[in-house]
């Protein structure tokens, strides 16, 4: 029985491809001197900003360009100061990026009208998080809980704490009764370091990786190949189930309740 469903944001409820992080990281590294690519900024796509900008700069190209732009390897500081970069790009771009994606409303409905919890967890921080709640609300979307890594010591994904502290706060006794869904691997890891029923999404997702106009303009053909593209991915990082979009969601919560 699935009493909770515990819900990623950008790319998985609201901001369709997941596109206000990616046009941050992109200026923030570009102010610093680095060009990266789509591909660079997605694979991390899901941590905690700061982490996945040291994942960035770990990358083996990223890396050597850094050093060679520098002269040196990178450090603490240059961390800091890219984050402090991608910080402020990231709040001008939120606002433009909090619509909510099709088929979230409904199935939130539905799921509450069967007596599911909806719990959420993040990699954007409490700041970030204060425009796309207050957005999301707007639009009717407002999830019965919601944590960042700044509620957990900054322990992000895909550690599962921010899983565990929805869990305490909504009143859920054991972790096969919640169900985790997001649009990266790092939601997938995350949930099932949680142990619990873990669900990637494929339309809108930062995996897919573009826009809701680009999606709409894509051949049958390239969108069939980046769908399957992700979902094999998910399955691959040990996703228990993958929806091509909220409005399959209701229907796999009954099958998992029966």
């Amino acid at each position: 029985m699935i009493e909770a469903v515990i819900l990623d944001w950008a790319g998985t409820t609201v901001d369709f491809g997941s596109m206000a992080p990616v046009e941050a990281f992109r200026e923030s590294f570009a102010q610093y001197g680095i060009e990266v690519t789509n591909e660079e900024i997605r694979k991390p796509m899901g941590m905690l900003k700061i982490d996945h900008i040291r994942t960035m700069l770990n990358m083996p190209r990223i890396y050597d360009v850094f050093c060679e732009v520098y002269g040196r390897a990178f450090e603490e500081a240059d961390v800091q100061a890219i984050y402090a970069s991608f910080h402020g790009h990231l709040m001008q771009a939120i606002s433009a990026h909090t619509k909510v994606k099709p088929y979230v409303l409904d199935a939130v409905k539905e799921l509450r009208d069967m007596g599911v919890r909806i719990g959420s967890t993040t990699g954007y921080t409490d700041e970030m998080m204060t425009v796309v709640v207050e957005a999301a609300k707007r639009q009717g979307y407002a999830p019965d809980f919601w944590i960042s890594p700044d509620g957990v010591g900054g322990s992000g994904r895909p550690k599962p704490y921010m899983i565990f502290a929805n869990m305490q706060v909504l009143g859920i006794d054991h972790v096969h009764k919640v169900m985790k869904i997001g649009d990266t691997l790092s939601d997938i890891a995350e949930g099932k370091h949680a142990g619990v029923y873990t669900v990637g999404v494929l339309e809108g997702s930062s995996l897919v990786g573009v826009s809701e106009t680009e999606y709409k303009e894509l051949s049958d053909e390239k969108r069939c190949a980046l769908l399957e593209t992700a979902r094999e991915a998910y399955f691959a990082h040990g996703a228990d189930a993958v929806i091509m979009n909220f409005k399959e969601l209701p229907t796999l919560v009954k099958h998992l309740s029966k």
